[in-house]
């Protein structure tokens, strides 16, 4: 599940929601093809009491298109 995703000067964010049942080996190796595949470093990690994650996601504008988050 992913929400919009906001432009700021160099950098464009895309938030990221994981569920409470993803495991943290599973949600480091979704991460991690966000990463090499489309370009995504993680900045920021937001833990709810549910147990569910909220990451922030970003990377640099180019004027090349790259791909979005995968869902």
């Amino acid at each position: 599940m992913t929400d919009e995703g906001v432009v700021d000067g160099d950098w464009e964010y895309r938030p990221l929601r994981l569920p409470a049942g993803v495991s943290r080996r599973t949600a480091t190796t979704q991460l991690a093809i966000h990463a090499e595949f489309s370009g995504w470093e993680l900045s920021r990690t937001l833990l709810f009491g549910d147990g569910s994650r909220k990451v922030w996601l970003r990377r640099r504008r180019t004027a090349a298109s790259l791909p979005g988050v995968i869902t």
